[in-house]
């Protein structure tokens, strides 16, 4: 085992797939000779040069095309957003393009492509760097979407995720970065339609993904010394849902909230609410909580801020309310 930083897990998986495979590409702004902006691919293109670690113009619609023309033709690009509400810029490349070309070519093209980079909340960032992209994705068909969270499942969604042979948006967060954990010397993989049971319980059924883990994490050791028993799932793939494992924890607990840093209009929240409201509603012995963004752009004021996005005192607060409600 060895103490890995989120940054550098991303990065060594990306350096194991180019390594294994030659037709792996990294490309955006300034991810060569700069490292990227969070150094997930710092000296790359010392090691595979300048034409396997591209350095773009600043014209994301470009570079998304150019990558989406290479996986038709065999490639496997990685695209690294500087930021991922930059990306914005491409969202024709990816929706139109990206997300169709396998089902519109009748299968005649395979789209290997990868697209990573930070987004969400960070600090003072302003609204335009604080954007949570997966919702606005969340609705093409196509495309798969997953969200890291630790430096163990950054690394193995990652790998899988060059592998796979359909588009892939990989969230990361930008507060996630630094985070360190031991990791296994020997290679592994990890499946991109799976959700994780970080902590099982009974009480209550807490779903989340990326760095609101990490909020719950805290919020659930507050409600365990309290004598509560939640049960946490890091949802990790956000299209397909993993609903085989939301299914099975609420038949088990029977309560559920649902704790996300995207907007609470049209978020993921609402599409896992949705389905679990169409699905599992007579298990339900409570209506489903969610606990979302403010709607509104995120301030620069750092209090402020820090309003508008779920904190755990809200989380233990919004447990301790629907474990005490009786219906």
């Amino acid at each position: 085992m060895a103490e890995t930083l989120l940054f550098n897990a991303l990065r060594e998986a990306i350096d194991e797939e180019m390594a294994r495979d030659p037709s792996v590409f990294v490309l955006g702004e300034d991810v060569g000779h700069y490292g990227g902006s969070y150094k997930v691919t710092k000296d790359l293109y010392q090691k595979y040069g300048d034409l396997r670690v591209l350095d773009t113009p600043i014209a994301e619609n470009s570079f998304t095309g150019l990558a989406v023309g290479a996986a038709m033709t065999g490639l496997r690009p990685i695209i690294e957003g500087m930021n991922m509400g930059f990306l914005l810029l491409a969202f024709n490349q990816i929706s139109n393009n990206a997300g169709m070309l396998r089902y519109t070519s009748g299968g005649n093209f395979k789209i290997p492509l990868v697209i990573r980079g930070p987004g969400g909340v960070g600090r003072q960032l302003g609204a335009e760097h604080s954007q949570r992209l997966e919702a606005y994705f969340q609705a093409v068909p196509g495309l798969k979407i997953v969200a890291c969270s630790t430096s163990y499942n950054a690394k193995g969604l990652l790998k899988s995720a060059i592998r796979d042979d359909n588009p892939v948006l990989f969230f990361e967060h930008v507060l996630l970065y630094n985070l360190k954990e031991d990791l296994p010397t020997e290679e592994y993989l990890l499946p991109l339609n799976k959700a994780e049971i970080v902590r099982p319980g009974k009480d209550v059924t807490i779903l989340t993904y990326s760095r609101m883990r990490h909020h719950c994490t805290q919020a659930v050791s507050q409600l365990v010394k309290q004598g509560f028993d939640p049960e946490l799932i890091d949802l990790i793939s956000l299209k397909p849902l993993d609903m085989e494992t939301i299914s099975a924890s609420i038949r088990k607990t029977h309560r559920v909230i649902v704790v996300e840093e995207c907007m609470k209009t049209g978020g993921i929240g609402a599409e896992v609410t949705a389905s679990i409201n169409e699905r599992l509603f007579d298990e339900l012995d409570a209506p489903v909580l969610r606990l979302s963004s403010q709607d509104i752009p995120t301030p620069y004021n750092g209090g402020l801020e820090r309003l508008t996005i779920v904190q755990p005192e809200q989380i233990v607060e919004a447990v301790q309310k629907m474990i005490a409600l009786k219906i």
